[in-house]
């Protein structure tokens, strides 16, 4: 992906099997998938770009980490960046926002996600670096 994705996480490499979100300004949808084990899996959100609202914070990270997540991928913002950075969770996202998002829900869970023009599927596997992102065609 040409997308600049920052490295925000304790884990700068990071791999896995793809689960996709796609929701605007809304975490709820975040917060639940985290909270269930991930088997070291990636979660891909596509928050369009947004970085007006936060969609993960160090709370939410942290019970990723608990569930035995890789990492998070990003299309938006996360807050709690000094605090996501001492968690041994890879995390990109496109930069930082302490302002907390909705939280109603709105959203959908494993669908195709299109970002930068690469189509990202839940079950693909994806490769994070301070490189960048490849993902399994």
């Amino acid at each position: 992906m040409a997308l600049q994705f920052q490295s925000l996480g304790g884990r700068s490499h990071f791999s896995g099997p793809v689960r996709t979100i796609r929701c605007f300004e809304d975490n709820a949808l975040v917060k639940s998938t985290l909270a269930t084990p991930g088997n070291g899996a990636v979660l891909v959100v596509d928050g369009s770009g947004s970085l007006r609202t936060a969609l993960m914070g160090d709370m939410i990270a942290a019970s990723a980490v608990e569930n035995g997540w890789a990492g998070v991928v990003i299309n938006g913002a996360i807050r709690d960046r000094e605090a996501v950075a001492e968690l041994p969770l890879g995390v990109k996202a496109l930069g930082s926002n302490p302002r907390k998002s909705a939280k109603a829900g709105a959203g959908e869970t494993d669908v195709d996600l299109l970002i930068d023009g690469v189509t990202i599927r839940s079950g693909a596997t994806i490769w994070c670096d301070p490189d960048g992102i490849l993902v399994e065609r």
